[in-house]
């Protein structure tokens, strides 16, 4: 657990740091032209958000419910803004590849038995993410479903 710890600490701490490298990229991936014109201060305010609840879905002894509130509310926000469904779960998965990408310029995993804990903080990652996607996924689904219920028939 002291890896992972060691992985939380770095992205609440530097999360601006973090936030300002992945909108960087998210502004010149091909896969996010959304993100292009859009100014880095309504961009980074997003990223340090998740960042900074980081924590919080990463030691929640129920990863679900922490992750269902956070991402449908993430989702609602991306999807208000006219982000497209794909580009927002990818913005996302850039987002923890720049904490991987931080992390490991950072080198806080410096000895062998670090790097063997820092699998465990691999796979807590992966699986907040994996639920990330789910939860990002079904709110747009389910906005969608409301706004075509809710057009006006033509």
């Amino acid at each position: 657990m002291v890896a992972s710890m060691k992985l939380i600490d770095l992205v609440e701490n530097h999360a601006e740091e973090i936030a300002a490298q992945w909108v960087r990229n998210v502004k010149k991936n091909s896969l996010t032209p959304y993100y292009h014109d859009k100014p880095e201060e309504k961009l980074i305010p997003q990223a340090v958000k998740f960042y900074r609840n980081f924590r919080r879905i990463f030691t929640e002894p129920k990863p679900v419910e922490a992750s269902d509130g956070f991402f449908s509310r993430y989702a609602e926000a991306r999807y208000r803004e006219g982000v497209p469904l794909h580009e927002a779960v990818y913005s996302l998965i850039l987002m923890r590849r720049q904490i991987w990408l931080y992390a490991e310029f950072q080198a806080i995993f410096t000895t062998s038995l670090e790097k063997h804990q820092a699998v465990e903080s691999i796979t807590r990652t992966i699986l907040m993410f994996d639920y990330a996607v789910y939860f990002i996924t079904k709110k747009y689904r389910e906005l969608m479903k409301l706004e075509w219920f809710e057009a006006p028939n033509t």
